[in-house]
C-alpha cells in the first residue's frame, strides 16, 4: 500500500482550490503555470516525479475535461475557455493508483480489466457517487464542472442563476441560514439563488392529478419520484414491465432549468446537488440544456473556502419561495407528504385515498420493484422511491451526516408560511407567464405540460 495515494479525495479538494484561486486570480494563464500547479501538488503531498502523469490527470478532472494518455499539458486553458458545458462520461478513470489497491473486489479495479465496458458501467454503475467517493486512491473520479463556469459568471452580460436542491439546508453550518447562501452566491455573480423545492411544488401538482386520473381501483398503483435519477433508471432499464407506472414528470431540478429559460431570455441555469447523479441527468438524451452546470454541495464548501467567502458573516437575504411539502422533498416520505396533501385538496372525498409506500436505498428500491414486477402489490398505492438511504439527505456529496440533515429540513420546511404547493402564490406567478389562472388548468396546457414531462 502507498500511502501518498490514501484519502485521496481530500488531496483531490486541495487540487481544485488552487485552481479556483489561481484561475479566479489571473494567475493560469498558459501551460507553464498548469506545470507550476503540478509541481506545487507533488511536492504538498510527498509524491514523486512518476506520480506527475496523475496528477495532470486529476487537474484536468477538476477542470471539467477527460484525463488523457500524453503526460503534459497542452491545451487544456483553451479547452476551458471555449467550453460551454462538461462532457460525458461524468466519472473518469485515471490510470495508476489501482496497483497499490488491496481490495480484491474493487469496482474500479474491475473496470480496469474490461476497457471496452469503461464508459457503458461508469455511466450505468457508479454515477450515483458512491463508486468515485469509496476510491480511496483517486482512481475514480467525478468531473468538477466549477472552472468553465467562471468566466461565464464574471460576464456581466449573461444572467446565471442557481438553483438549489432542498437538502442544501444546514450543509454548511448550523448557523448559516439559506439567506446567507442567496448572499454568498450574488458575490460569486450569480443573479440570485432559487430554491428548487418552489418546481418541486408545481411538479406535485401536477403529479396528484396524474395520481387522481390513473388510480381509480384497488389495483391501480402510481409510481414515483422524479427526482431521483437512479431511481427512475433503474426503473427504466432494469423493470420495463412496470416503467408505464411511473410518473412522466421530469425531475424539479430539469423543471427549474426549463422554466427559468423561458422567464429571463438567455439566461443561464447552475443547480446544486447532493449528489453525482444529477450531473448525469443534465447530459441525458432529451434532457439536455435545461441545466447547464452542476455542482455539489462538498465542491461548493471547496469554492467558499478558496474565495474566502464566510457565510456567518455575510447578511441575511430571505425569501420564502416554497412550501413545506416542496422543501421535504430533500428526504424520504418528503414526495409522498407533499402529493397527498395535494391530492386531498383536490378531490377530498376521494374514494381511493393515496396510501404511500416510501422506500430509500438502492437494495431496497429494488426488492420492492422486483415485487411490483412479480405482481406482489401490497396495500400501497403510491410507490415513493429514493436511491440513497434518508434520500437526498443521504447523497454521496453531502457535508452532513444524514439524521442531522434530516433535522434540517423537516425545520425549514416548517418555517415556511406557504403549508402546500397548492397554496404557493410563487407557483401561480410561474403558471401566469403561460396564461394559466388556475393550478386546475395545469393539465389543459400543452406548452407546460411538454415542458414539465420527458419526452
Amino acid at each position: 500500500m502507498n500511502d501518498k495515494y490514501l484519502n485521496f479525495d481530500e488531496k483531490r479538494m486541495n487540487i481544485f482550490n488552487e485552481l479556483i484561486k489561481r484561475y479566479w486570480n489571473g494567475d493560469l494563464k498558459d501551460v507553464n503555470d498548469l506545470n507550476e500547479l503540478a509541481e506545487h501538488i507533488k511536492t504538498e503531498f510527498g509524491f514523486d516525479d512518476s506520480d506527475l502523469s496523475f496528477i495532470r490527470n486529476h487537474i484536468r478532472i477538476a477542470m471539467g475535461q477527460d484525463p488523457r494518455g500524453d503526460e503534459q499539458f497542452n491545451n487544456e486553458l483553451d479547452i476551458l475557455k471555449s467550453s460551454n458545458r462538461v462532457l460525458q462520461p461524468v466519472v473518469s478513470k485515471v490510470e495508476g493508483p489501482c496497483e497499490y489497491c488491496s481490495n480484491e473486489n474493487c469496482e474500479c479495479c474491475e473496470i480496469g480489466k474490461y476497457e471496452t465496458q469503461v464508459y457503458k458501467r461508469l455511466n450505468e454503475t457508479i454515477s450515483c457517487g458512491y463508486g468515485a467517493m469509496n476510491c480511496d486512491f483517486g482512481a475514480l473520479a467525478d468531473k468538477i464542472e466549477f472552472m468553465p463556469m467562471i468566466d461565464l459568471l464574471k460576464d456581466k452580460d449573461t444572467p446565471v442563476y442557481v438553483t438549489v436542491a432542498p437538502a442544501i439546508v444546514g450543509q454548511f453550518g448550523d448557523d448559516v441560514s439559506m439567506g446567507q447562501l442567496r448572499s454568498a452566491f450574488k458575490l460569486l455573480g450569480f443573479k440570485d439563488m432559487i430554491e428548487v423545492a418552489l418546481f418541486a411544488d408545481i411538479l406535485t401538482i401536477k403529479e396528484a392529478f396524474e395520481f387522481n386520473h390513473l388510480v381509480k381501483s384497488e389495483e391501480d398503483f402510481f409510481l414515483t419520484s422524479c427526482c431521483c435519477p437512479i431511481w427512475f433508471n433503474m426503473i427504466k432499464k432494469a423493470y420495463p414491465d412496470i416503467y408505464e407506472y411511473l410518473s412522466p414528470s421530469v425531475s424539479p431540478m430539469i423543471a427549474s432549468g426549463r422554466i427559468l429559460k423561458i422567464l429571463y431570455e438567455g439566461a443561464k441555469v447552475v443547480f446544486i446537488a447532493p449528489c453525482v447523479a444529477k450531473k448525469a441527468e443534465i447530459k441525458e438524451p432529451g434532457l439536455e440544456g435545461a441545466i447547464d452546470y452542476v455542482l455539489n454541495f462538498r465542491e461548493l464548501k471547496e469554492i467558499f473556502e478558496a474565495l474566502n467567502i464566510n457565510l456567518n458573516e455575510l447578511q441575511v437575504d430571505d425569501k420564502d419561495q416554497a412550501s413545506l411539502g416542496g422543501r421535504l422533498y430533500a428526504r424520504s416520505g418528503g414526495v409522498s407528504f407533499s402529493v397527498k396533501t395535494v391530492v386531498n385538496r383536490l378531490e377530498p372525498t376521494r374514494v381511493i385515498k393515496l396510501k404511500p409506500q416510501k422506500v430509500n436505498g438502492i437494495k431496497n428500491c429494488k426488492n420492492v420493484l422486483s415485487e411490483l414486477g412479480n405482481r406482489k402489490k401490497s396495500d400501497a398505492n403510491f410507490i415513493e422511491g429514493m436511491g440513497c438511504i434518508g434520500g437526498c439527505v443521504g447523497g454521496p456529496k453531502t457535508n452532513i451526516d444524514v439524521e442531522k440533515a434530516t433535522k434540517f429540513v423537516n425545520d425549514f420546511g416548517e418555517d415556511s408560511f406557504i403549508l402546500t404547493p397548492f397554496d404557493n402564490l410563487n407557483v401561480m406567478k410561474i403558471l401566469e407567464a403561460f396564461n394559466i389562472k388556475s393550478v386546475y388548468e395545469i393539465m389543459q396546457n400543452e406548452r407546460l405540460e411538454k415542458i414539465l414531462s420527458r419526452e
